[in-house]
């Protein structure tokens, strides 16, 4: 079912023009003081919280007039994808950190033993070279063996000493960990899956939305089951903190008040008179007659002045109530 609602903007507007016909009204009636309290009106900024990715309705935890602690849970999206891609980032992480240790330690203690087995092979391989070739100069010392012959038995040790060496350098080699370059780049790989990682975390985190103040629910916007669009508001919530009261003061007045000072106001059924220091007095007029300022004129400016009251007092008014306001002497 599709909802209608009054524009934010029109709501003021309107609540503006209600308050300057109502104050033309009273001016009359006024002292040359103002003594007389001014008509004026509760005002609330609204937080809006929306989800920064869209998916479907699943959970909606609150309602309109409950009262919600900061933290406490609004609503949730559909999470299954997110669910997916952090568990793929995390695995990709685990990857990234065995081939880490891997580089680190080196090779493992039966590869380091395979090496050095084949180190005293060859070795055994050039003693037997040696011996040989002892036994052949002998010979050709006698004549029995001819000078080619020598020279082979010659190169089979020389070729049998050089396996010994490169063995040698492969055994030590074994028990040395990666290159430093090697090390660095598997290193950055491990930090940018923990990055991977967090972002996924970070996602997941955005299908369960929370509320950002304490506050009043307002209004909600959709119902389980519900598509909602990725930044669009789900629930608005009005904290007491962001309760406050405006009044249009006339122009004769406004030269006495000023930021700090403290005004009292009234309403309905709402008990004794409550107090709440001016936050905020506008620059500029409201409402500029068409001709040139005058003493006998100046009194139809208007200027907005907002007042903010403490969180228990704000707690007890309504956007929209009426208020007799008396400013400060």
């Amino acid at each position: 079912m599709t909802r209608f609602r009054i524009p934010l903007r029109a709501t003021c507007v309107a609540r503006r023009r209600c308050a300057i016909a109502a104050l033309a009204l009273g001016t009359a009636a006024c002292t040359p003081t103002g003594e007389r309290p001014i008509q004026g009106y509760i005002e609330g900024e609204y937080v809006r919280v929306a989800a920064p990715f869209a998916g479907a309705l699943t959970q909606l935890s609150v309602k309109r007039g409950d009262q919600v602690s900061s933290g406490a849970p609004l609503f949730a999206l559909e999470r299954e994808n997110e669910v997916a891609l952090r568990r793929e980032a995390e695995q990709q992480l685990q990857a990234a950190q065995a081939r880490l240790e891997n580089l680190r330690t080196g090779k493992r203690p039966p590869e380091v033993e395979t090496v050095a087995e084949q180190l005293r092979q060859a070795m055994a391989t050039r003693e037997l070279s040696v011996a040989n070739l002892n036994r052949l100069q002998k010979l050709h010392a006698s004549g029995f063996v001819s000078a080619a012959g020598l020279d082979t038995a010659r190169t089979e040790v020389k070729r049998d000493e050089a396996a010994v060496a490169q063995l040698q350098a492969s055994v030590a080699t074994a028990k040395l960990p990666a290159r430093a370059d090697e090390i660095r780049a598997a290193e950055a790989d491990a930090r940018a899956a923990r990055e991977q990682l967090a972002q996924a975390d970070w996602r997941l985190s955005q299908r369960a939305i929370a509320s950002p103040v304490t506050g009043r629910v307002n209004d909600t916007f959709y119902v389980i089951g519900d598509w909602v669009p990725a930044g669009l508001p789900v629930a608005s919530l009005l904290p007491p903190a962001n309760v406050k009261v405006r009044v249009f003061v006339p122009e004769p007045v406004l030269g006495r008040i000023r930021p700090g000072q403290t005004i009292t106001f009234s309403c309905d059924g709402c008990g004794p008179p409550m107090s709440a220091p001016i936050t905020f007095i506008s620059d500029r007029a409201e409402f500029t007659p068409p001709v040139l300022y005058s003493r006998d004129n100046r009194a139809k400016l208007v200027f907005l002045v907002e007042a903010k009251p403490a969180p228990d007092i704000a707690a007890r008014l309504n956007p929209g109530q009426p208020v007799d306001v008396t400013l400060p002497q």
